[in-house]
């Protein structure tokens, strides 16, 4: 079940951010914090599971165990990485039903071809823009409860063809029905603000440390613009 906190915050326009859990343990810890909202990130997940890189190696079955799991363990909503969706329209239908009945509230989908890459590595590759606006639509329309339970859209378009193509396909993924657009590895403030400004609809900053988006604080990127943040590293 979905938990309702994430869509009440972005209604109220009430600015957060949301840890990176990458076990149980931390997700233990995140509870004794007291955290609202937690971030299932593929990166670290794949990582502390099975000591692998984040390049398409974890398949949907491993992920859905380790997010469902993170559900049950957490107090707070989780936002979970579900990479391109594992697939083509109809591994993204069941994707997005599986992540939801696992008690995912936000599930990420990204537009890269598979098998994919951390958004902070070099040598990715997008799809059409079209197939990934199909690809939100038909998440969209898979999640049972349609009020919480979010799709977060990100695109990796940056670093072949440039901050134009990110705008553009970000807006796009706004019109197509994400609830979240998430543009990846923006390099500077000043791109960070102008995604916010162009783009109409709630956006997420990634700050992973040692990547190419400047690091800011919480209030920092509220000022920008960002509705939300994940900190999937920290």
């Amino acid at each position: 079940m979905s938990h309702s906190i994430i869509r009440e915050k972005l209604d109220r326009g009430e600015f957060f951010l949301a840890p990176g859990i990458h076990d149980m343990m931390a997700a233990v810890i995140a509870n004794k914090v007291g955290f609202e909202i937690v971030y299932g990130t593929g990166y670290w997940m794949t990582a502390s599971a099975y000591g692998l890189p984040d390049a398409g190696i974890a398949t949907y079955s491993q992920m859905l165990d380790r997010v469902a799991t993170l559900a049950r363990t957490s107090n707070a909503a989780v936002i979970a990485d579900a990479d391109t969706g594992y697939g083509g329209l109809l591994n993204v239908h069941h994707t997005v039903q599986g992540y939801e009945d696992a008690g995912i509230t936000a599930i990420q989908i990204e537009d890269q071809e598979f098998p994919k890459k951390c958004g902070h590595t070099p040598g990715k590759k997008c799809v059409p823009l079209e197939l990934m606006t199909d690809k939100i639509k038909v998440a969209c329309e898979a999640r049972k409860d349609k009020t919480n339970t979010l799709i977060v859209a990100r695109t990796d378009v940056y670093q072949a063809e440039g901050f134009d193509a990110s705008i553009r396909r970000g807006a796009a993924f706004a019109e197509a029905g994400a609830d979240i657009v998430f543009v990846e590895a923006l390099t500077s403030e000043e791109e960070m603000r102008r995604a916010c400004d162009e783009i109409d609809a709630p956006m997420i900053s990634n700050m992973a440390q040692g990547g190419d988006t400047p690091m800011r604080t919480g209030e920092e990127l509220a000022d920008i613009g960002y509705a939300c943040a994940i900190y999937p590293a920290t």
